[in-house]
């Protein structure tokens, strides 16, 4: 059977409308069940329309190429004009000369030349101050249309937050547009098909606008971190059946006023008075003579670009379990939980008198009297207010605030509360997800859960350290060290493709990158440090592993070399943040239980780790000089690193971090590797087998002790129940990850509250080692987007069966092992145009079957001749195989 090709994607995304690449990327899949399947040679067309598809004529016909390659093509059309829609297809020619072509697919472009915006940027006279607030501006603006529309689109961006209507309908279901960016480098827009909208004769454009981060509280600084007001720009293009056409743009004409938002800020929350909505003001026909007419303001010298991530929209919601009420001086409050700590926000349903104002408040977790715990919100209000209008059943959800929850308390309202007053609504980044985990032990498919839920939490445009406290910041250590687990667990090629961006739009003008980006004015640490700053170089090189897209280090190379640059200005004699700089050091090996590595070993280690991957990525992109040069740093960096932290042959730091990176990151010469071993290993041992990693060296511990024939003690560790450990916090209820491995302890209580965030991912980068070792799911090689696998799970610790799946941009990689009766059954799916090299786990006594047949006799298996004694090698082609292992009688 021909396999069919599907899924086609243009620069990450389905038929996507405005994009500003001028040469975008297309990719697609094949489905097929057959064993072997694969594309050899591909040819794209494009056209004008559908129709002419099928026989022109093409605006591009790349011929047949000779390539097994469906992911991250490059379009060579000739250039693209601004709105220009392109239809393509693709037929693919499989290994047996028989060809399928795919259905129709399309993108269109957005504005590519600054000239094509005849907008100017409008909004409020009012502006707040450094603590203060000020009610949500309602802007609009009627207009004629006198003819048909055949096409309408909407470019629209906001400096803060904009929610847009066109004759009182939703241009977009997305939260939080248009996301945040380095504002004094680029703010993104979007484009959307507003056709179906407009009509003959008068129509309304409306915004409701938000602070958001532009205006808004950041962080502990307090607001106008970019901007003292948020201000919008839109440009409505409608073409008429004519072919003539109409723009509306945010001008003068425009009109404003305030209504029932009162205030609206990330952190602190919103206050909505329900009495002083204005029925009908999105929608034509109302009468907007009283509204003043907006301010118009100067178009600040910064980039305007399309939106490139994924944006932000309702995901799951949760039901609360029946709420408990608390009564105190006459006052009931009621507490609800979710079940489920989330980032986003309630959608309260109630009735009441007019004029009583509910107060929501919000916690992870509650105290030891089963109060709201918010001390570790530190100045954080997280607090909404609704007064209602008094008309019936109120529905009221928040629309530019989020807070991080599972617990709810409700005050203000009369009578008895039940679970349906209040939904939870999760709130983050539209990506898809791409990764399933499960095995035996109940408490590790907990940490999955929670896992997941870490990413869900914080991944809300930017990657954020938590989404609870007055921070929500996008901090680079958190993002580099959880990359590879992210990128199983959701399709975040969009997401981490606009924050590298972001990255390098926050870059010091010398080469450093932040501890944060997008990075607030009143941040002090322009230079990350030590494993924060490094992400600029990890990242890229995890997504170009995971996606193969190699344009998106060809994009961030220059900025990857200023980095690098940097630390060798900086440091001395190689030493990165020696003892005598004059710097910021870093933050060291973050909330370690055993805080003793100093900075400047973790320093240099990340050094060396950086321009390795540097040199690797040079490779990639065909600058061989440079290859060399990077190359050759990291092994002088890495002599350096020797010489300044081996004595005697082993460590002088005697941290289970400091060996860690010593052997993650291959520093130590061959000889010394054992003794770093045993130690590392006997200082477990010490601790009664527990860990005492922070942020640094946690991601790495495991893949350590299982790469050194030490996976019995890494099984041991992610087993541990007692604190510090990964289970202990599931043992107390957790359903995300803690950000210090004693945020709370069962004869200590709560940690610090000033640095304790119950929903906090770094730790979860504990899954990576779930998929790649306990599944068995890895890349055999790097930057083909999965074309080339390594499956090899490692059975141990007592698990009966695991199974991982992931949606690559092959197809669907599945791997699933179980033990019973004396016997390992191992099931694989190998993807349409991918191969594996696969491990088979059994001893050199243990027999091997496929699907029934001798290994030898099975279609698209090939027996490699480097037999291990506790693995079988395997090179399979595509389709789905069952291997089967039993002890040889």
């Amino acid at each position: 059977m021909t396999p069919a090709v599907v899924d086609l994607r243009c620069d990450q995304r389905a038929t996507p409308l405005g994009i500003d690449t001028t040469r975008p990327l297309l990719g697609w899949r094949l489905a097929s069940d057959r064993r072997g399947a694969r594309q050899v040679a591909y040819q794209i067309r494009t056209a004008a329309d559908a129709a002419a598809l099928a026989s022109g004529p093409w605006i591009w016909d790349s011929g047949r190429v000779v390539s097994p390659g469906c992911v991250a093509i490059p379009y060579a059309g000739p250039p693209l004009a601004s709105l220009e829609r392109v239809y393509w297809d693709v037929t693919v020619e499989d290994e047996l000369g028989a060809t399928s072509t795919s259905a129709s697919s399309f993108f269109e472009t957005g504005l590519l030349a600054r000239g094509d915006w005849q907008a100017h940027w409008i909004g409020a006279d009012l502006v707040g101050g450094p603590r203060t607030t000020i009610p949500a501006p309602l802007l609009r603006r009627r207009f004629v249309l006198d003819r048909p529309v055949a096409q309408a689109r909407l470019a629209i961006t906001a400096l803060g937050l904009y929610e847009a209507t066109i004759n009182g309908m939703l241009v977009t279901d997305a939260q939080f547009a248009p996301g945040w960016t380095e504002y004094a480098t680029r703010v993104q827009y979007h484009v959307y098909d507003v056709t179906s909208l407009l009509r003959v004769g008068e129509n309304a454009i409306a915004t409701i606008l938000g602070d958001g981060w532009y205006a808004g509280h950041v962080g502990w600084w307090g607001r106008q971190q970019s901007g003292d007001r948020p201000k919008l720009l839109a440009q409505l293009i409608v073409t008429h059946d004519d072919g003539s056409e109409t723009r509306v743009t945010s001008d003068d004409a425009w009109r404003y006023t305030f209504g029932p938002v009162l205030e609206s800020d990330m952190i602190m929350g919103e206050a909505y008075d329900a009495r002083l909505d204005i029925p009908g003001w999105e929608c034509a026909g109302f009468d907007d003579t009283t509204w003043q007419p907006v301010a118009v303001f100067d178009a600040p010298d910064i980039a305007l670009t399309a939106m490139r991530g994924p944006l932000v929209r309702r995901r799951e919601e949760f039901r609360p379990a029946p709420p408990r009420e608390i009564r105190s001086w006459e006052v009931s409050r009621w507490i609800f939980d979710l079940g489920q700590n989330i980032a986003g926000r309630v959608r309260l349903r109630v009735s009441g008198p007019r004029g009583t104002t509910v107060t929501l408040k919000f916690a992870e977790v509650l105290d030891d009297k089963g109060e709201l715990y918010t001390t570790n919100l530190r100045t954080a209000r997280v607090v909404d207010y609704y007064t209602l209008k008094g008309d019936g059943v109120e529905v009221y959800e928040p629309r530019f605030t989020f807070h991080g929850f599972r617990y709810v308390e409700v005050t203000g309202l009369p009578g008895t509360l039940d679970a349906d007053t209040i939904t939870g609504v999760a709130l983050y980044s539209d990506m898809q997800p791409s990764g399933t985990f499960t095995c035996s032990e109940p408490q590790v498919n907990q940490l999955q859960h929670n896992i997941a839920w870490g990413l869900r939490g914080n991944f809300l445009d930017v990657p954020t350290d938590c989404p609870q406290r007055d921070e929500r910041l996008g901090w680079t250590g958190d993002a580099q060290v959880f990359i590879r687990t992210a990128t199983f667990n959701m399709d975040v090629a969009g997401f981490f493709n606009k924050w590298t961006r972001d990255l390098e739009d926050s870059q010091h003008e010398n080469g450093a990158y932040p501890s944060v980006s997008p990075y607030p004015r009143a941040f002090p640490l322009w230079d990350g440090g030590p494993a924060w700053a490094d992400a600029g170089i990890i990242v890229p090189w995890v997504l170009y592993q995971v996606y193969g897209d190699v344009t998106l280090l060809a994009a961030r190379y220059a900025s990857m070399q200023r980095f690098i640059a940097y630390l060798e200005a900086t440091s001395s004699d190689l030493i990165r943040v020696d003892e005598g700089y004059q710097g910021f050091r870093g933050f060291g090996d973050w909330v370690a239980m055993d805080p003793g590595t100093p900075p400047h070993l973790i320093g240099t280690a990340f050094f060396a780790h950086s321009a390795g991957l540097l040199g690797q990525i040079a490779g990639v992109l065909g600058h061989d000089a440079d290859a060399a040069r990077y190359a050759a740093l990291r092994e002088r960096v890495a002599a350096a690193f020797v010489g300044r932290f081996v004595e005697n042959g082993s460590l002088m730091v005697k941290t289970q971090t400091a060996y860690v990176l010593a052997l993650h990151f291959q520093l130590l010469p061959l000889e010394l590797r054992p003794a770093a071993v045993a130690a590392l290993v006997a200082d477990i041992a010490a601790r009664d087998t527990h860990l005492s990693t922070g942020f640094v060296g946690t991601p790495y511990l495991l893949h350590v002790l299982s790469d050194n024939d030490q996976l019995d003690l890494a099984y041991r560790l992610l087993m541990q129940t007692s604190w510090p450990s990964w289970l202990y916090p599931i043992q107390h209820g957790a359903t995300t990850i803690w950000e210090r491995w004693d945020a709370w302890t069962h004869d200590r209580g709560f940690q610090d509250p000033g640095m304790n965030s119950f929903n906090h991912y770094a730790y979860g980068a504990v899954g990576e080692w779930l998929y790649r070792v306990v599944a068995g799911i890895d890349l055999a090689d790097d930057g083909s987007g999965h074309r080339a696998l390594l499956l090899r799970p490692r059975p141990g610790g007592g698990l009966r069966h695991a199974s991982a799946s992931y949606e690559s941009r092959y197809g669907t990689v599945h791997s699933a092992w179980q033990l019973s009766d004396g016997r390992l059954t191992w099931d694989v799916t190998v993807p349409p145009g991918a191969t594996a090299t696969a491990y088979i786990p059994a001893a050199l006594d243990e027999t091997i079957s496929e699907s029934g047949l001798a290994l030898d006799a099975a279609a698209g298996v090939e027996v490699l001749p480097r037999r291990r004694a506790d693995a079988a090698i395997v090179a399979l082609a595509s389709g789905s195989y069952q291997f089967v292992v039993a002890r040889a009688l």
